[in-house]
């Protein structure tokens, strides 16, 4: 399985500002591998809170691994009060990420970032160069094992 892409509709449809990132960034960027599901940095602002979960919110976004029946409360408030939020939803499972190692923050990011088009929707995606930096800096052997195919993808573009 892969991860569903139709997220990425709904939050740009709801004009969420978001940042695509880990293994769904690599792949527009180049890579092979498959990922399960959609990392993204978000703004943390309380307009943009508001908006992102009005975008979820039909998609029954929970907690991902926790147990049913776990109190949750998806609103603005929880976006406030929180940081990085992973989330099982009817569309599929998505890290919202207010930041990551390698200095992730979305000012950052918007500053390393170009706009695709991922199924007909404009996407911010974070730069390769970007991306190879905040693998290396996550420390998690699965972005280590990522990182000689991303460098190798950075490598073969034309200058």
């Amino acid at each position: 399985m892969t991860a569903n892409i139709s997220i990425l509709s709904v939050l740009t449809k709801n004009d969420v500002e978001f940042i695509l990132v880990g293994g769904l960034a690599a792949i527009v960027h180049g890579s092979a591998r498959v990922t399960f599901d959609i990392d993204v940095v978000y703004k943390r602002d309380k307009s943009n809170h508001a908006k992102l979960v009005c975008a979820l919110t039909p998609f029954a976004p929970y907690p991902r691994g926790a147990p049913p029946g776990l109190p949750f409360s998806w609103s603005p408030e929880t976006l406030d009060m929180g940081l990085n939020f992973t989330l099982h939803t009817s569309l599929g499972d998505i890290d919202l990420l207010g930041e990551i190692p390698g200095n992730g923050t979305f000012p950052t990011l918007a500053a390393n970032s170009l706009t695709v088009s991922i199924e007909g929707a404009p996407v911010r995606v974070v730069d390769l160069p970007m991306l190879i930096r905040l693998k290396r800096a996550s420390g998690r052997p699965k972005d280590y094992e990522a990182l000689a195919e991303l460098e190798g993808i950075l490598g073969n573009r034309p200058a």
